[in-house]
């Protein structure tokens, strides 16, 4: 099986679950040294309250062929990530791809809420994690990606710029979050371009995360029983589509050419060829444009 990543070290930052942890097991797949860092840990979990681990993460890099290495980390700490770049370097002396994940705000928007109704406490914790994070995380570990010509950036977000631009997504403090990603990898692609890096934006469809399964009571062998209920979910995606995205990426010698844009996973999947774990090659960001937002039925006939 072709590892066009052996030798290359990576960092996705917020790999507990969802699509940080299929991030990590496709760098994984295609043999890269995987960092995955997170605050669930098998003794202790975050504010998510959920049962999904880095360590469980770092298990599944390993087994799909690379190495993962778990490494609690608070990305709101400064001190405590400029000390997992401190591990990077001493262990690894290189870092070739830096995917900046982290999230952690599901339990804090209200959909729908105005920002003088919303929870303010929530709605800045939001961006503390949605964005601070983000920042923090690039502060401390760009200078080790930018030793070796050809660093990777990926900021993850929900929409495209095109779609975020045009659409209000969920709630004031939610839109003004994947926003800012959105231009932080404009602007690091800004910083980055001329010193032999590429930074961009990179977001999945519907995800069929752990907690979205939840949510619908089903599990991923049996997703589709969610449709009776919500229909478009049919054009749905798993984590590991858009961590085939990124490890195409990551393997793109021409990678330049996007940097600072923003992409989906659907898109690079025409672009790249690779397919979902079902051989299909769902492009949501379309779908909801041409189909869901016009008030269409639900008919992934042509979008996946």
């Amino acid at each position: 099986m072709s590892q066009p990543l052996k030798d290359k070290v990576a960092l996705v930052a917020g790999a507990s679950r969802g699509a940080g942890r299929g991030i990590a097991v496709e760098l994984g797949a295609a043999g890269a040294t995987v960092y995955v860092t997170g605050r669930t840990t098998r003794e202790r979990r975050s504010e998510y309250d959920r049962p999904e681990t880095i360590e469980d993460t770092a298990d599944l890099v390993t087994e799909a062929g690379g190495h993962g290495v778990a490494v609690p980390t608070d990305h709101l700490e400064p001190a405590q990530v400029k000390a997992l770049v401190d591990r990077i370097a001493d262990e690894q002396g290189r870092l070739d791809v830096l995917v900046n994940d982290v999230w952690g705000g599901e339990k804090l928007f209200g959909w729908d809420t105005p920002v003088w109704e919303h929870d303010l406490d929530k709605g800045l914790r939001l961006l503390h994690l949605a964005v601070e994070t983000h920042a923090i995380t690039s502060h401390h570990a760009l200078p080790l990606l930018l030793r070796n010509p050809g660093g990777l950036v990926v900021e993850m977000t929900d929409g495209t710029a095109d779609y975020n631009r045009d659409h209000y997504r969920n709630s004031f403090f939610y839109d003004l979050a994947k926003s800012s990603v959105l231009r932080m990898a404009f602007s690091l692609g800004h910083e980055l371009g001329s010193r032999g890096a590429t930074a961009l934006a990179l977001t999945p469809g519907w995800l069929r995360s752990e907690m979205m399964l939840d949510a619908f009571g089903v599990r991923e062998d049996n997703w589709r029983d969610a449709l009776a209920n919500v229909p478009h979910f049919a054009i749905s995606e798993t984590p590991r589509y858009v961590g085939r995205a990124v490890a195409a990426l990551a393997a793109d010698p021409d990678v330049a050419r996007f940097n600072g844009d923003s992409l989906s996973s659907g898109g690079l999947a025409q672009e790249y060829g690779f397919t979902d774990l079902d051989g299909s090659r769902p492009d949501a960001w379309r779908y909801l444009v041409e189909v869901q937002d016009a008030g269409k039925p639900a008919d992934t006939a042509g979008y996946r």
